[in-house]
């Protein structure tokens, strides 16, 4: 909303595999959701009570199975087809058309996104090493935390304790700890440095 002047967007959302619940209970529940994820995007002051009909056109259609009656299934198919091919027709999916920048004059527009996106850093991207490293380290940091839940040593120890102290618990808890962390950083080495060190300090924080 900071970067494009307001104009409508169409938000079409495709139902595979219709059943019999009518596709307009489904249609209103799926509009009701998008209306709680609006409610909860943080907006410029001018636009936080704007409503989610002022940028978008929310459209709900649904496809028969493809096993069960292959061939209404591509005639529908069809029929949306159509629907893209003729997208900037009146009434289309192409919505408002106001705002649409002419070719002739994108670069302009591109270079003015671009200046609101390096004046605003909390609109700036992440770098994309950045990001992959992100998400790598994350699935990386749970898959060692679920594999120290599972651990044979652990929950020995986990067991033992329920009855007692155990003879050097922490030298043997940190042991187990050590090598999930150590596994972590194994396959994590290749990523970016400050990313790999703050999932892997979160890692020993879940852990402990």
């Amino acid at each position: 909303m900071r970067l494009f002047s307001p104009r409508k967007t169409m938000l079409l959302l495709v139902i595979r595999d219709k059943t019999k619940t009518p596709v307009e209970y489904l249609a209103q529940a799926l509009k009701e959701d998008i209306h709680k994820i609006w409610d909860s995007v943080p907006k410029p002051e001018v636009f936080k009570k704007a409503a989610l009909s002022e940028f978008f056109n929310v459209e709900v259609t649904a496809l028969p199975s493809y096993e069960e009656n292959e061939e209404l299934f591509k005639e529908q198919v069809g029929k949306l087809r159509h629907k893209f091919i003729h997208s900037i027709d009146p009434g289309g999916l192409a919505a408002d058309r106001r705002g649409v920048i002419p070719a002739s004059g994108f670069c302009i527009s591109a270079m003015h996104i671009w200046k609101v996106i390096r004046e605003n850093k909390d609109l700036n991207l992440p770098a994309h090493k950045i990001m992959v490293a992100t998400v790598r380290c994350e699935e990386i940091a749970d898959e060692k935390l679920r594999c120290f839940m599972l651990d044979e040593g652990w929950l020995e120890l986990e067991a033992a304790v329920t009855s007692g102290p155990v003879r050097s618990f922490g030298m043997k808890l940190s042991d187990i700890i050590d090598f999930y962390l150590l596994d972590y950083d194994m396959e994590t080495m290749y990523f970016d440095e400050g990313v790999r060190t703050v999932k892997r300090q979160q890692l020993q924080s879940e852990i402990v």
